[in-house]
Order: structure tokens, then sequence, then C-alpha cells
């Protein structure tokens, strides 16, 4: 048998998460709609342009897609775990370059899914300049941009 220990006689309503039964959670889709609307996603052309331009362009693939596809060249490679802390200006596991919430971030993926939901992340930390690569690194690839192995 199971006792909560946390209140003597009856509990208070706060006690208890409540939730309504016929309540509809979004679909990840919808999520993903939401996530977008935030934020002017890039071409990978413009990407690249703002990147040559000192923009910070993260790559969250994983190792074996790297490996496998290729890298761009000086882009960061973080891995999509530990992304909000290596970008958020206030956590003490920042990158150098995350100096402060106004840093241009670009985040890429393989197809633009994943990196449009951390580039609404990252906004939710206050990086108000972030955004992602439509089409991901296909899209970058398609467009004959530069890429080192693969």
């Amino acid at each position: 048998m199971l006792y909560r220990l946390s209140y003597v006689g009856r509990p208070a309503q706060s006690d208890f998460i409540c939730c309504k039964l016929d309540a509809r959670m979004p679909t990840i889709d919808e999520a993903l709609a939401s996530a977008r609307r935030r934020f002017t996603r890039l071409t990978a052309e413009q990407a690249n342009s703002e990147h040559a331009a000192g923009a910070v362009l993260v790559d969250t693939r994983t190792e074996s897609q790297r490996r496998a596809q290729g890298e761009i060249p000086d882009a960061l490679v973080i891995d999509r775990t530990v992304l909000e802390w290596r970008l958020d200006p206030s956590s003490v596991s920042r990158i150098a370059q995350a100096t402060d919430h106004q840093v241009r971030v670009i985040v890429l993926c393989a197809q633009g899914y994943s990196s449009s939901l951390a580039a609404a992340s990252l906004q939710d930390l206050g990086l108000v300049n972030a955004t992602d690569v439509i089409g991901g690194f296909e899209a970058w690839r398609a467009a004959g941009l530069p890429i080192a192995g693969g």
C-alpha cells in the first residue's frame, strides 16, 4: 500500500496534477508547424552566406551521418542532446561562441525537421536570432555548397 506523506489530513487540490480527458494533445506535425512559425527559416544558400559573414552554423547530425555524407567546413558539431547547454550564454557548459543572446545561430540537421524544433528551443532560452536551414544538409548538398569528406 502506498501512502502520501507530504500532507496531513486531506490533500490540497494543488497536490494533484489533473488534465482534461477530452483535451487533445498536438501531433508532432502540429508542433513542428508551430515551431516554424516563430522564425524565418533560411535556404542553404542564405545559411552559407550568413555563415561566411560570421553566423554560427551548428550541425546536429549524428557522427554516422557526417561520416557517410560529409561535413560542412567550419560548422560547429554539437550533439542535439546537449545543444541548449552549449549555446545558452548563461550555462557553465556553453561554448565560446555563445557570447550573448543576440548571437546568430543557424541549426542544420539531415533534412530540416529536428533543426526546426532545436531552433525553437534555443529561442525559448532567449536566443532570439536562432533559426534553421530549410531541407537541412540534403538541401546544402543539393545546392552544391562546400562539403568535406563523405
